[in-house]
Formats: C-alpha cells, structure tokens, sequence
C-alpha cells in the first residue's frame, strides 16, 4: 500500500477520501484555489497546495499543475475523486507515466466507456442489450435529423462524452431537434471539450437504474447490487436510493449478470457503475432495460450502497490501486436495509433551479440514528460560480424503505441552511408526495409535477412580528434616538405610538406600520398567523434570515434613499439572472423580439441557462459581448418596449426571478 494520496478534487468529495484515507493511516494532500479559501476541504487534509484562481480549466482541469504539486509534496498515489479529471483517459496516463499510482481504471477503460457510441458499440458485442438509435460517428446535423426521424419522436440527443446531464437534450418534435441540438453541443464542448452526439429513442416511462461494480488486475469482478436514480430534473439526479423499488430477485440478477460482463469487456479495474434505463410501464421486468452508459469512476451516490452493505467503497478502490485483490466474492456481499440519498444544492427551484452565489451563513446538519450527511461546507464557506454548487447529501437509512423515507424527510426538514437560496424545499416536497412514497416513480416525474414542487410560498406575510421584534432589539425604548421614545400630539396619554418602518423582504422595500401597546411594538390588528410557527430565523450580516420547511427569504432594513440596481435600471433593461459566462447572444442590437424569444444563454455551473422576453420590444443597445464573465444583476442589454399602436414584435425581460 501506498503512503500518501493526493486529493485532485475539492468540497465534500475530498472531505469524503480524506476520511477514509486518513483512517487507512494515509498521508492526504488536497488542491485548492483561491476561490476554495474559505472551503474546508484543504484545512482537513494533512497538506494543501493551491493551484490557481478559481477557473476550473485553469486549475482542477489542468494535468500539469496537478502533477507538480504530486512532485512537490512527494506524493505516491492520486485519487481524481468523483468529477473534474476523474473520467479523463489521458490524465489516468499521464499519472503512471509519472511514476504515480492512479486511483482509478486503466486509460483504455476509461477511453472504451468514454464514448457512448463506442461504449454502446462495444455493449452490443459484449450481449448486454443497448437502446436503439444512431451511436456512429456521422455527425453533420442533416444526417443526425435523418437519424432522428428513423428511430421514431421523442429521441435524447446525448453529449457522447461526459455525463451528468450536460449535452443532454430531450426533442419531443421534428421541428424542435435543430435548436435542441446546436444547444447539447454547445454545452458537451463547454463541459468536455467535445461537441459529438449521438441520438437514441427515448423510453416513455423511464427508470434509471444502476449497479455499482468493483474489479481488480486479478481477474475479479463484482457488482453491488443497484441504486434507482430515477427522480431527475433536466437528467440530473435529485434522490437516489438502494434497492430500487420493484426489484425483483429476476431482475437484479439479469442486470447485475450484464453489468458485470460491461465491466469485464473493457478489462475495468476499481469502481465504476453501469447506467441502465427500465421501461417502468407496467413494473420492471427482466427483459426490459437497456444498458446507457458507464461511469469509470465513483459516483456522488455511492453512499446509499455503502449503507446498505456496509462496506466503504473508497477503501476497495484504495485497496484494489494497490495491487490487492477484491475484499469480497460476489455471494460474500450483503444487502441489508433500504437508504436514500438527497442531494442539497445552492440553487433556486422557482427560478429555474438557477445557480447561486454567496457566503453560507449558517449550515446546521441533523445526526442521530441512520442519518448521514456528506458536506463539502459549513458556516462561512462562499459558493463560487467556478464549480458544482452541491452543498451537501444527507442519507438516512432503515430497515424497510418506509423508515428510509421517514429519516429523511426529518432530517431535512431539521436542516438548516441559510445563505444563498437551496432546493431544500424542493427535496421535501418530492419525499412527501404520495408518488415518491409509493415508489417506483420514472425520470418525467419532477417535470410532470412542475409547479407543485418548485413553487416558493410567500414568507413575507409571516415576518412582520419579526420586524417588530427586530426594530424593538435595535432601538429599545428608553434610548434616545429609538422610535418609541418620541413622543407627539397626536398620542393618546402616551399609551398608543404609531410608527412605518421601511424594510425589505428578498429585496422587494415597503413601509410596515407599526404601533406600540403593552410595552412592546406590534402590527396594528395585533394578529399574528398561525403560520408563524415553524418559522426559524438567523441574523447575519445585518439581516435577518427566515427559515421555514426549507425555504428562505431574508428580511433587511435598507436605507429608504438607496434604491436597488433594479429599480435604478428601470424596467428596460435586462439583467443576468446570476453569475455565469455569456454563452450567446441570440439577438443583435436593433433587432425585434416577440415575448418568449431567446435572448441570451448564461453558463453557470457548466449548464446553460435560457433568458427569454416576456413582453414585446426592440433592443435598444447590447451592454455585454458573447463570452464575457458577468456578475448576478449585471446589465446585458436594453429594450425599448412595443408603444402603443406599433406591432408587437418587440420584447424584454429575465426568465429568472431577480432577487
């Protein structure tokens, strides 16, 4: 066994090696940049090098300064993690050629499985059943269409390389697959740095089901059983869990049987897992799934397997890098228990999921029997627009599904985050529907249910005890410049004092009366909603952060002479609905625009991002370029509206919700 590892990876991912590798009696050695200085990955490992700004390309992404800092701190094995280079033949290759050992399979693995055509390709020879669609390597966009229409709407355009969802586009009509396609092939060469596709039918009810598998240079390979990844928004997974609902003995044994045949045809080493989609129509059935793809590395979900077998998959991959044999024989492995896994993110589920920025001001995680929580922050870490804004997975576990869901979903509703807004809510929403609960649900069931669990409730109501409250903590009576010490013609016997204070809830200002009876300040009817209970808050940074079933909104007391950036610019001009880099400008200056025309894409988080026109316009001036960096609530461009009488062929507007 090796006697350092370096970490080529940040956030909960290196937390997790860290863990493991130290309990192993390991050196560590993490990367950082400077946008990491407040992440506490780094501080955790026994050494951190820092190699760049923040940039991905220009630090977790660049092979060169990775391998120098392995020089520098004199380390003997590199374990990529579960994202950036984790997946890329060419650093697996470069890292024994260094003379270090790659946590990881060997370079061909991972080129084989790298494509999904050439991996689907390889699959069909291996016996394990692909879906059907074009995987070749023809990929002028006539052709592709031909292609499309052959195998029958709706088709899943796919970035051949990657995963995650990126590049990954669902085209329900003929008409839609030019615009679907130029966007996945923007994104695949954002995200991977290659533009190729494949199309492929897509499965009407959808179920992704996977299985983790292990091999060694031995000759060994197993699997350990499937996790269903099904619950997804925009093919990105939200809940996992281990057994997938509706497994049968038939099935696992099917899938398990092809998923080790994958592994085995591309001589695999380490830990990887075999993507497969079900037809859920009418329940799983040893005859209907399909073989997707394969991860060459360790997923973000691989906790829900550790828990029901109570095995640490980090430990195998370091065990079998090391030249040792698999710890376990297939029969040997057991499967006890039901866990699940949510994954929280720094992002806005009524705005379109979009990405967001910030300090974390207060992250408090729930423990007890069967809860796990997996945590790349905590009170302080800033969220960059650099990388994944995945702030934590809290997984609980049980002996049946039922107790799963139940620690779960008090776990969530326990934690508490406040900062930048989170799918919190969200999540909660989903394990509480009756779907959910029942199991079994497909890929289409976040878009099916939209609004019902992406909808934000109004805190705003709930908080005006809370300005009483807070004007009373910040001028007590008795002080001489506080409100309450005033005194006027107007009051009756000095027992009743009215006052308006200005204040802001998520940056919308108004003026809230209050009056002062019984020694304290409350609202004039005195009535305080029901709701309020359950209401946590937080004060931070001079305002007050209100916490309630996962959701959040943030209460200010604002100079009423400043005015925000959104009230300065007026309605006509457009503004980036959060930090990212211009991908396209889809409109040029002068030009008409309907309402829901495309005005431009941001990237942020290595996903594209739609800002349509909600209302009819001209534009007035561009203010940014194609491929600039810009801040949340920059300026991009101004639209004139469409004046009365002109046609309505022009427009403006962000499809995001500013803050």
């Amino acid at each position: 066994m090796f006697s350092s590892l370096l970490i080529a990876n940040r956030g909960e991912i290196a937390r997790r090696i860290i863990r493991t590798a130290r309990r192993m009696g390991l050196r560590t050695i993490a990367l950082a940049t400077e946008a990491d200085r407040t992440w506490p990955h780094w501080r955790e490992a026994d050494e951190a090098v820092f190699i760049g700004e923040g940039p991905a390309a220009d630090s977790y992404l660049s092979i060169e300064k990775i391998l120098r800092a392995a020089a520098e701190t004199g380390a003997e094995a590199i374990h990529p993690g579960y994202g950036f280079l984790s997946e890329n033949a060419r650093f697996a290759e470069a890292c024994r050629e260094a003379g270090l050992v790659f946590v990881g399979p060997p370079a061909a693995a991972i080129r084989a499985m790298g494509s999904k055509a050439e991996a689907k390709a390889l699959m069909q020879r291996a016996g394990v059943p692909v879906v059907p669609g074009y995987h070749g390597e023809r990929q002028d966009a006539d052709f592709l269409r031909e292609k499309a229409y052959e195998t029958g709407y709706p088709v899943l355009i796919k970035a051949i390389s990657g995963g995650g969802g990126r590049g990954m586009r669902l085209v329900g009509k003929a008409k839609d697959f030019d615009a679907a396609l130029a966007s996945a092939r923007r994104e695949a060469e954002s995200a991977f740095g290659d533009p190729r596709v494949l199309v492929e039918r897509y499965v009407t009810a959808p179920r992704h089901i996977e299985m983790q598998v292990f091999a060694d240079r031995h000759g060994n390979v197993v699997h350990l059983f499937e996790r269903d990844c099904s619950v997804q928004r925009r093919h990105q997974k939200v809940l996992e869990e281990a057994p997938a609902p509706g497994m049968s003995p038939e099935l696992r044994a099917a899938m398990g049987e092809a998923a080790v045949k994958a592994a085995a045809a591309v001589g695999y080493e380490g830990a990887g897992t075999v993507e497969f989609i079900a037809d859920g129509a009418g329940g799983l059935k040893p005859d209907g799934f399909f073989f997707m793809e394969m991860n060459t590395r360790l997923q973000v979900e691989h906790p829900v397997t550790e828990e029901v077998t109570g095995l640490d998959l980090v430990e195998w991959q370091l065990r079998v890098a090391a030249g040792e044999k698999l710890p376990m024989a297939q029969e040997e492995i057991p499967l006890s228990g039901h866990a699940i896994e949510a994954r929280l993110y720094a992002e806005d589920p009524s705005a379109g999921f979009a990405p967001g920025t910030g300090a974390i001001v207060a992250a408090d995680f729930p423990a007890g029997e069967g809860i796990r929580v997996d945590s790349g922050v905590e009170k302080g870490t800033f969220i960059s627009p650099f990388y994944d804004s995945m702030v934590a997975k809290v997984i609980a576990t049980g002996p049946t599904r039922a107790a799963a869901l139940a620690r779960l979903t008090g776990a969530l509703a326990d934690t508490r985050l406040a900062g930048p807004r989170t799918n919190q809510g969200f999540l909660l929403q989903i394990l509480r529907t009756p779907e959910f609960a029942a199991g079994g649900v497909d890929t289409g069931f976040v878009e099916e249910k939209g609004d019902a669990l992406t909808a934000r409730p109004d805190l705003a109501p709930l908080a005006w005890d809370l300005v009483a409250e807070e004007v009373m903590r910040r001028a007590p009576p008795g002080d001489p410049v506080s409100p309450w010490s005033r005194s006027d013609a107007f009051e009756i016997s000095g027992l009743e004092r009215r006052l308006s204070v200005h204040c802001a809830i998520d940056g919308v200002g108004r003026d809230v009366p209050l009056v002062w009876r019984s020694g304290r300040p409350v609202s004039p009817d005195g009535a305080q909603s029901e709701e309020i209970d359950g209401l946590g808050s937080i004060e931070a940074g001079g305002a007050v952060y209100l916490l309630k079933d996962g959701h959040q909104a943030v209460l200010s007391f604002p100079d009423p002479l400043d005015r925000s950036l959104a009230e300065v610019a007026g309605e006509n001009v457009v503004l980036a609905p959060m930090h990212g880099r211009i991908a396209r400008l889809a409109v040029e200056e002068g030009a008409a625009v309907e309402a829901g025309d495309l005005l431009f894409t941001l990237e942020a988080m290595k996903m594209e991002h739609s800002v349509t026109a909600p209302a009819a316009g001209r534009v007035a001036g561009l203010l940014a370029r194609e491929g600039d960096q810009v801040e949340e609530q920059a300026e991009i461009m101004r639209i004139e509206p469409a004046r009365e009488g002109e046609p309505s062929d022009s427009g403006n507007a962000v499809a995001s919700e500013p803050f």
